[in-house]
């Protein structure tokens, strides 16, 4: 297994035992007012970065070498940095770090996204090479992924 989709799986771990822990606290303190912070968290964290890290698992080779990288620091760092700016500004931290966090690291995630997306077309055309290249039979990722192109 490719090291970045290792380095994905544990942030996502970590991102889903935090969420499942933040979501024990508010069932037992029945404040709930962080929800979508919360939920945020899940998203972003736990299942975005499991879905990452299982594709550059199925890409193996064929994804970039530098953009899987890429992705991952934007993607765990704004994550990291958006969801304690976005609880703070739902509990109401009238600080300067709170917008400044929320911005840098939305635009960080959705940069996480678009070299997440990039890799993906870059991928799929590698893999579509593969098949058209005579005499070169070889396993691509998409059809394990469900897609076809």
């Amino acid at each position: 297994m490719p090291r970045v989709s290792l380095a994905f799986f544990i942030f996502a771990a970590l991102c889903g035992l935090t969420g499942m822990g933040w979501g024990i606290y508010m069932g037992i303190s029945q404040d709930h007012s962080t929800f979508s912070a919360h939920a945020h968290l899940n998203l972003l964290g736990w299942v975005s970065g499991a879905i990452m890290g299982a594709f550059y698992a199925l890409a193996k080779d064929r994804a970039p070498q530098r953009l899987p990288w890429i992705n991952f620091g934007l993607s765990s760092v704004g994550t990291v940095v958006m969801i304690p700016s976005v609880a703070g500004k739902i509990m109401g931290v009238e600080v300067a770090w709170v917008g400044i966090g929320i911005t840098i690291g939305s635009l960080a995630v959705f940069c996480g996204m678009v070299s997440f997306l990039v890799s993906v077309v870059l991928v799929a055309r590698r893999s579509r090479a593969d098949v058209i290249t005579p005499g070169k039979l070889q396993e691509h990722p998409l059809p394990q992924l469900g897609l076809s192109w």
